[in-house]
């Protein structure tokens, strides 16, 4: 925090505006290509990379990986952190996590959009089989989004014990770097169905740090 302050108000925005304008570039025209070319060689030889060794046990590790991203179960998580924090004297804490659940709205907007098909057993192994459209991930960007704002907590919030700010900023790191290669191993996306639930996960989380901060601030 002590770089963050020591730094001039307009080269942090500026920086910021700069940062987010390309994250957004980025993210309309990798679905802009999309939309066009639904199967790519790339894609299919990633996933076949990633899938060459395959045992019951890594199936089982990375359905794990996955769980948090399931409905129920990710609206689930969602709504237990925030009454956590909530009822820990973290209000506002809990209610900015609260608003992750609109990400959800997001999500589905886009892949009805885009309507890319899933990934078939014609070109890769299927581990989970999924309802919705491909693309983007929306494990990979609820668990960008999601545990992406924990550990800014973790690291904002000064009077939390330190075992719980290491042992939560530890898991959250784990599972935001771990998701997207357990979806591409379990079948469930293509390699830039990720990449897309990445930078947008990036985008959603920057105006929730940005309202959070903007707000503590005054």
């Amino acid at each position: 925090m002590a770089f963050y302050q020591s730094v001039p108000m307009p080269l942090k925005r500026n920086t910021l505006i700069f940062i987010l304008s390309l994250l957004i570039a980025a993210f309309t025209c990798l679905s802009f290509f999309i939309a066009q070319h639904p199967i790519l060689g790339f894609d299919i030889k990633t996933s076949l990379f990633i899938q060459q060794y395959h045992a019951d046990w890594l199936d089982k590790l990375m359905l794990a990986i996955s769980f948090f991203g399931e409905l129920p179960y990710s609206l689930l998580s969602v709504v237990i952190v925030a009454i956590i924090f909530y009822y820990q004297k973290y209000k506002r804490e809990g209610i900015f996590i609260s608003t992750v659940l609109l990400s959800g709205l997001i999500i589905l907007g886009i892949k009805n959009v885009i309507n890319r098909p899933r990934p078939t057993a014609f070109y890769v192994r299927l581990v989970e089989v999924n309802r919705f459209q491909s693309y983007p991930s929306g494990h990979v960007l609820s668990y960008t989004l999601f545990f992406g704002f924990l550990i800014i907590l973790m690291n904002t919030l000064k009077d939390l014990p330190k075992l719980t700010k290491n042992i939560v900023t530890y898991l959250s790191a784990f599972l935001m770097i771990t998701i997207a290669p357990s979806r591409i191993y379990l079948g469930a996306h293509w390699f830039t169905d990720t990449v897309g639930g990445f930078l947008l996960g990036l985008i959603c989380l920057f105006p929730l740090c940005y309202f959070y901060f903007k707000k503590k601030k005054d």
